[in-house]
């Protein structure tokens, strides 16, 4: 054991006799100092340096503080309620315009809502209703009901011209029947 170990050092030691002979600028730490004791001229040997980042923080100081995010240009409004002025001119606002409270549209504004009680009777509420589509004037029911009636008035045109909605407006009917017949309370059964 002792012959391998001491066979070892010698090997060590000419190869570390080898390299300080061919390059001794190239010698770091542990194998500098390998050379150091086989070497003759007697080289003392120097501790590996390493660089230090931020040596003090004072130093760190003195550069300012640290630059993020340069070049980034912020997209976002953050000053407030101000308008943007990148090119120097306001935003262009529309000019304020008061409306006109006695056009026809606004003064007219509910006039037949009772025509039914205040009138001569000759008109009624539903005659009157001119944004409601003329199969649902005066239509007194439910969805299921209104949809049914729906399918009654325009089922062949619908089916010509649009088949996506009539398949639609079929399911929907389906599904409220079933509710209707299977999910509602019916009030008449513990009568028979």
């Amino acid at each position: 054991m002792a012959t391998i170990a001491g066979s070892l050092m010698r090997s060590l030691g000419a190869v570390a006799q080898s390299m300080a002979q061919a390059a001794p600028t190239a010698l770091r730490g542990v194998s500098q100092g390998l050379a150091a004791r086989v070497t003759p001229s007697g080289a003392t040997w120097t501790p590996q340096t390493t660089s230090v980042r931020h040596r003090y923080h004072a130093d760190k100081l003195e550069r300012g503080p640290l630059m993020k995010n340069y070049g980034y240009e912020e997209k976002l409004h953050t000053k407030g309620m101000l308008p943007h002025i990148v090119h120097g001119k306001r935003l262009p606002i529309p000019m304020y315009r008061p409306r006109n409270c006695w056009s026809e549209k606004r003064a007219l504004f509910g006039q037949n809502d009772y025509i039914d009680i205040l009138g001569d009777r000759s008109l009624k509420p539903t005659d009157v209703s001119y944004s409601v589509p003329h199969w649902l004037r005066g239509f007194k029911g439910n969805e299921y009901q209104m949809l049914l009636r729906k399918r009654k008035l325009f089922h062949a045109q619908m089916s010509r011209y649009q088949p996506t909605k009539l398949t639609q407006l079929n399911k929907r009917i389906r599904k409220l029947y079933v509710h209707l017949n299977q999910k509602t309370r019916d009030y008449y059964w513990h009568k028979a």
